[in-house]
């Protein structure tokens, strides 16, 4: 480990990219982190193998990439239902006339250019080029809200804002007179509705650099360094604002690299399809620098793709490579169990047959047995093959599964189809991947093993070897935008990224997640909910609700456990007495908790159901809103179990105790849980 070193005085062992390690040049930098926008940090090098590897900007990777595979194809998209590619070349000259124009519109050093809109070639080209151009690429989801989208452009200060569409500019034209670093909006799909100053569609904002010199842009190009910010990404917390993850050149640069070499990426055969939200930093590593550092071949999803065309667009384009969230997992697991279901007697009893020796097989395989069980070529070709081949994943080496936990049923109902799924586990911190799992380096319920060239430390473990997962390694981000405060609650004295999650390490190594010491939210789509400041404005917006639990890990969407009684005399008792003000609950007789759910008391019903929605519409995003909810039959309690001495709710205690009532809200039912 050398948390010391001088970014400057590098090792001299020979790496996988055409650089002398003598024409390498670092920014001056005085620590491993920092939370200024144009400062540098110092990197986390190794002294051998693949982590003392030399620097690179975006610039220099994508370069080498054009330089050796620039007529192949690069980036894909449907137009008027046609496959239309850019090769590498094209795609390079393309991100240089948007930096051209970035410029001619006066992006400053380090200024913000939000991309707002699903993924699409112009998505790419807007976030490379405004990095080639000086700026700092910043990815807003699409479900934001105006005043969302308003705390991102204000905490990067953007200088430009690219939109997909009409419904899109309309959220970046509520904000845009609180902007005052604001100087064009760029819409990438679609005619205006309306013509405003500077408001630019796609193709006139490709123009508009034309008259830059090369030499201006080349200027700029050569002055950034590797050691310094080139990107952000938004996460959120368990409390307050999301948190500019400051991602360098060589975080990116580096663990695509690592990532790839991991898992035996081969350059200019790949192809992946596009679709997760870019803004997420699972989607970008894997669809954007994962792919250049590879020359693998990008292919972008309509629009629509998680409502029900993503299929159809793996079986078009066979990826060799694919990432999806849990829930895009155990979707096409309910499809797959749906088209079974239907199945004729003997055609059932193939395919349940050849599941449980596919499921044999795989466990073997996983344990280093490689014992193949008999039948298993019969089952293959009667089942696995035609499976693979209809789902579109026939090529597919890596089935990769990440941004949020996943379920044991749903590994092994596609271990039991001969179609592992790898899992990942990182942070935004960490640019995307900190372990990673891989064919024949796999285990069940596993993350998998730490990148090549990084390093995991369980911190204050306890008796069973659970500690917090702490990193060490090249990927580890700079620090937040402009919080010193959280980075150095992210960041020890050393170094080290702390994760606030809980995890252990078995006897190969492989790491497995126990828990989280942060309370946050990762639902089954992968998105970030800190369930705190709901709860909050929950209790604040309904006088008659003292208590509530937000509900929604590994799941599809939120919910609520609400309790009913804030000034009850009894915290025990689904009899309490229950004192209700009449102006929330005019008419209402009930004086027991009992009688209102026995009842289903309208009023009461009536006055929750409308103060969630005023919640509802002060939501971020589609994914923070709460879309079901059950009444709890008491209040949480310390002699209850449910909040600790501290008043701080017991979320595991809760999850326990009420099994039934979350098995109600999201309608589980133990049939669905066989394989």
């Amino acid at each position: 480990m050398t948390s010391n070193c001088c970014p400057c005085c590098l090792p001299t062992t020979g790496a996988s990219v055409p650089l002398e390690l003598s024409t390498v040049s670092l920014a001056p930098a005085e620590q491993l982190w920092c939370h200024s926008r144009d400062h540098a940090v110092k990197l986390r090098m190794t002294e051998s193998g693949l982590g003392s590897e030399a620097p690179m900007t975006v610039h220099q990777m994508f370069l080498e990439t054009v330089e050796n595979y620039g007529d192949l194809p690069a980036l894909s998209s449907k137009k008027d239902g046609q496959w239309v590619t850019l090769t590498w070349r094209e795609y390079y000259q393309q991100c240089r006339a948007a930096a051209k124009s970035f410029l001619k519109l006066g992006l400053e050093r380090y200024h913000g250019v939000g991309i707002l809109g699903f993924n699409s070639p112009e998505w790419f080209i807007s976030d490379i080029g405004c990095i080639l151009a000086g700026g700092l690429a910043v990815g807003i989801y699409t479900t934001n809200s105006p005043e969302a989208c308003l705390y991102v452009a204000e905490n990067c200060e953007a200088n430009v804002l690219v939109v997909e569409n009409h419904k899109q500019l309309l959220k970046i034209l509520q904000i845009r007179d609180k902007l005052p670093h604001l100087k064009a909006i760029v819409q990438y799909k679609d005619e205006l509705q309306q013509k405003l100053p500077n408001l630019y569609t796609w193709a006139e904002f490709m123009k508009l650099g034309e008259e830059v010199p090369d030499e201006l842009l080349n200027a700029v190009v050569e002055s950034q360094r590797a050691n310094q910010c080139c990107t952000l990404i938004y996460t959120s917390g368990t409390t307050g604002n999301p948190k500019g993850v400051m991602l360098s050149h060589d975080n990116v640069t580096w663990t695509s690299n690592a990532a790839g070499v991991m898992t035996d990426l081969q350059h200019g055969v790949e192809c992946v399809v596009s679709y997760l939200p870019l803004s997420h930093v699972a989607a970008q590593v894997n669809d954007m620098w994962i792919c250049m550092r590879f020359a693998a071949a990008t292919y972008f999803a309509d629009p629509d793709a998680l409502k029900g065309s993503l299929g159809a667009t793996l079986k078009e384009v066979r990826p060799t490579s694919f990432l999806g969230v849990p829930r895009v997992w155990e979707k096409m697991q309910e499809k797959l169990k749906a088209i079974g279901a239907k199945s004729s007697g003997i055609r059932k009893k193939v395919s349940d047959w050849a599941k449980s020796i596919g499921l044999q097989a795989n466990y073997s395989a996983m344990n280093g047995e490689n014992l193949v069980p008999w039948g298993f070529m019969l089952a293959n070709n009667l089942v696995f093959k035609k499976v693979r081949w209809a789902m579109g994943l026939d090529r597919c080496k890596n089935c990769l599964t990440g941004a949020a936990p996943i379920t044991k049923e749903t590994l092994e109902y596609f271990m039991s189809l001969n179609l592992p799924l790898y899992e990942l586990y990182g942070m935004s911190e960490s640019t995307g991947p900190h372990t990673i799992s891989w064919e024949n380096n796999y285990k069940i319920m596993s993350c998998g093993k730490v990148l090549i060239g990084c390093q995991t430390k369980l911190d204050k473990p306890d008796e069973d070897g659970n500690g917090e997962i702490c990193f060490w390694g090249r990927h580890v981000f700079m620090g937040y935008l402009s919080m010193p405060e959280k980075t150095a609650e992210a960041l020890d004295q050393e170094g080290w990224l702390h994760s606030g999650d809980l995890g252990k390490l078995d006897k190969d190594n492989f790491l497995f997640i126990t828990g989280r010491i942060k309370e946050l939210i990762i639902t089954a789509g992968g998105e970030n909910i800190p369930p705190v400041p709901i709860e909050d404005a929950v209790k604040a917006e309904i006088a008659i609700i003292s208590c509530a639990m937000l509900l929604g890990d590994k799941l599809k969407f939120l919910s609520m456990i609400p309790g009913t009684q804030g000034r009850s005399t009894n915290t025990k008792t689904p009899g309490s007495l229950l004192t209700l003000d009449p102006s929330i609950s005019p008419g209402v007789t009930a004086t027991k908790v009992s009688e209102i759910l026995a009842n289903k008391e309208p009023a009461i019903y009536k006055a929750i159901q409308e103060g969630i929605e005023r919640v509802n519409a002060k939501a971020t995003s589609n994914a923070q809103r709460v879309q079901k909810w059950v009444i709890l039959d008491r209040d949480f309690s310390i002699s209850g179990g449910e909040i600790g001495p501290t008043m701080k709710l017991k979320r595991g205690v809760v999850v326990k105790m009420y099994q039934d009532k979350i098995r109600e809200i999201y309608g589980i039912a133990e049939e669905s849980r066989e394989t």
